[in-house]
């Protein structure tokens, strides 16, 4: 972008081909009688694609990842100077920056979230979740986790609730957690349902013009009434 705009500036400078004044000069009189600009001009190539079994796109020799639901789907892929955008159902799926060369593949662990519902090994093995840097108080807790039998799904069941809250209150929770030493995932987990639930509705005071003029008595032998059948 730098270059782009050294390059107009450059250009301003020169003279105007039918009038005797340089560009720049010529725009700032023709400025204020231009339509000026309702929205920006999002300027993209696109191209229609099919999502992989490994939920992956394809562009320009890079693989890049799009949500495991879109998985053999056909995608919108809308590819700009910087940026890699997946589009479908009229709403963004995943937005990635664009890389340059080739045979490069660009994974988003989070779109492989739900993936661990069923195949929750895949945080050992899985290429997306190795190469997935934590910050140091999940990676703890993934680390200790994975030592335990069974711990590979306890820590899946921890992403997956952290789904909505992302990693940044997820992180709060397991330093919340580190209080109690090793923190096992229950521990994390309770942390972070703590950090998530919704706040408690205030009470609200009754007002005198409201309260009862007359308390209720409490009369059980009205229950009695009925039981009683009414013969005609």
């Amino acid at each position: 972008y730098q270059c782009l705009e050294q390059r107009c500036r450059d250009l301003a400078g020169r003279r105007h081909p039918t009038q005797e004044a340089n560009i720049a000069d010529v725009l700032k009189v023709a400025r204020p009688h231009l339509r000026p600009v309702t929205m920006p001009f999002d300027g993209y190539v696109e191209h229609l694609l099919r999502v992989s079994s490994t939920c992956l796109v394809s562009v320009d020799r890079n693989r890049y990842s799009v949500p495991a639901e879109w998985a053999g789907k056909v995608v919108s892929v809308r590819i700009n100077a910087g940026t890699i955008r997946i589009v479908a159902d009229g709403q963004e799926l995943a937005c990635h920056v664009r890389h340059f060369g080739r045979d490069q593949m660009v994974c988003e662990p989070w779109h492989y979230l739900s993936i661990l519902e069923t195949k929750p090994g895949a945080l050992r093995h899985g290429r997306p979740f190795i190469e997935w840097v934590l910050p140091p108080a999940i990676e703890a807790v993934r680390q200790q986790a994975l030592k335990q039998p069974r711990g590979d799904r306890a820590f899946a069941e921890l992403l997956l609730v952290a789904r909505e809250s992302g990693l940044e209150t997820l992180e709060v929770a397991c330093q919340l957690a580190q209080k109690y030493g090793k923190p096992s995932t229950a521990i994390v987990l309770n942390e972070l349902r703590r950090l998530t639930r919704p706040p408690r509705v205030a009470v609200v005071e009754t007002p005198d013009t409201l309260s009862l003029r007359e308390e209720p008595v409490a009369n059980c032998a009205r229950y009695d009434t009925l039981r009683e059948v009414v013969h005609v």
